[in-house]
């Protein structure tokens, strides 16, 4: 008997019990849907960690000054200040480094005609905004030359520059920062919440050299920011800047360093890990409801094959084989598995849509997951029909043809 004739052959069998093949491919149908839909919420949040993860760089170390050690005591990171943005020049020429840009931060009180905002001010280079991929909206970005000169000048956050501005164009306007008088020339783009859930756009930038002497008083930097070429460069770079900066800083052998660093790379590769696992969780739990639509499958094709004892022994007398009858019974459990593989990849997509729509989760369709949903679904009709079609292609033809 050829392929047509047997999916023929399924179709009207099926055709003739249309509600109970509605309900045994609804757990095929719900199955692919569920993992579909888990999986794109699962692709969603990997998607979001890494964006988030993107802003902050995630091909960057950071430098931060390390403890003092009193009488056994550690008094706390950052009570070292050997950092300086020579330290920072030097890392930058070392190989794998793109950039490095020292930093200096401090809390002020940002004044705009009787409007008073308390932010964050960072004195930073023009490698600044390279390294953590920060482009301006508008103006023009701090450059040597306002370093060189400690310049009174600043770029806004778009938190800062609507608290103080709200509407109006900023851009030539004067601020005072505790007392100093800054003319805004750039506006930032928006960077959002960080991973840790504080505002970076609520940050004033100014050049290294204004925030160092004339609000801190200090000569030193806070940290120092530095961007690899890549992640893999990153690991290397590691070592490179440690052992710099124990030669610049006269370390001896066995003495502990007097400055910490922080790999981000580290922190992306372990966020992205929990991502995929968190994503296949999803899809491993979603994938269970495909198997008790299998096993729903069976239960309905085992009914069938009793119910159609006679037929099939009128068929066998009538000169079908047994492979017909096996191929018929598959047929049939292929077509729900299929029918319903692809009613649930429809059901699916729409279900991530209105994830994506109606709450706070991201998703985020991927093919992979559509395909291997509906493959898992046609193996499922394969596993759990073979057995009722067995059985059906074991019968007797005499038996069968006794049978009430």
């Amino acid at each position: 008997m050829s392929w047509i004739a047997t999916l023929q052959l399924a179709l009207r069998a099926l055709n003739r019990n249309k509600a109970r093949a509605l309900l045994t491919a609804l757990g095929v149908i719900i199955g692919v849907a569920s993992v579909i839909a888990m999986v794109a919420v699962g692709e969603g949040a990997r998607q979001r960690v890494a964006s988030q993860l993107e802003g902050m760089g995630t091909n960057n170390l950071m430098l931060r000054p390390g403890t003092v050690t009193r009488g056994g005591v550690r008094t706390g990171t950052g009570t070292v200040t050997t950092l300086t943005a020579a330290d920072a020049e030097a890392v930058a020429e070392l190989p794998g480094v793109v950039a490095a840009a020292p930093v200096v931060q401090a809390s002020a009180q940002a004044i705009y005609r009787g409007v008073n905002w308390g932010t964050s001010v960072r004195g930073v280079t023009p490698a600044f905004l390279q390294v953590r991929n920060w482009p301006i909206v508008a103006g023009e970005p701090i450059t040597e030359r306002h370093v060189a000169g400690a310049e009174h000048v600043c770029m806004l956050g778009r938190t800062v520059a609507r608290e103080l501005f709200g509407l109006a164009d900023p851009l030539g306007e004067t601020v005072l920062l505790q007392g100093l008088a800054c003319r805004v020339i750039a506006v930032l783009d928006e960077k959002g919440a960080s991973a840790f859930g504080s505002d970076q756009d609520d940050v004033i930038l100014a050049p290294l050299t204004t925030v160092q002497r004339k609000l801190l008083g200090i000569t030193h930097v806070h940290s120092i920011e530095v961007e690899t070429a890549g992640r893999a460069a990153a690991f290397r770079a590691e070592q490179e800047i440690r052992r710099l900066l124990r030669e610049r800083h006269r370390l001896q052998p066995g003495q502990d360093d007097d400055f910490r660093l922080f790999n981000r790379a580290e922190l992306a590769q372990a966020s992205e890990e929990s991502a995929r696992v968190f994503t296949w969780l999803l899809g491993s739990i979603a994938s269970v409801s495909l198997l008790v639509g299998g096993i729903g499958i069976m239960n309905i094709m085992l009914v069938s094959v009793t119910e159609r004892t006679r037929e099939i022994g009128i068929r066998m007398a009538l000169g079908a084989r047994r492979r017909d009858i096996l191929w018929q019974f598959m047929a049939e459990a292929l077509v729900l598995s299929g029918i319903g593989g692809l009613a649930g990849i429809v059901l699916g997509l729409a279900g991530a849509a209105l994830v994506a729509r109606f709450s706070s989760f991201q998703a985020s369709v991927t093919g992979w997951s559509v395909l291997v949903a509906f493959l898992f679904a046609v193996l499922v009709g394969v596993f759990f029909g073979l057995q009722p079609a067995r059985k059906a292609a074991g019968l007797k033809p005499i038996e069968a043809l006794r049978y009430e």
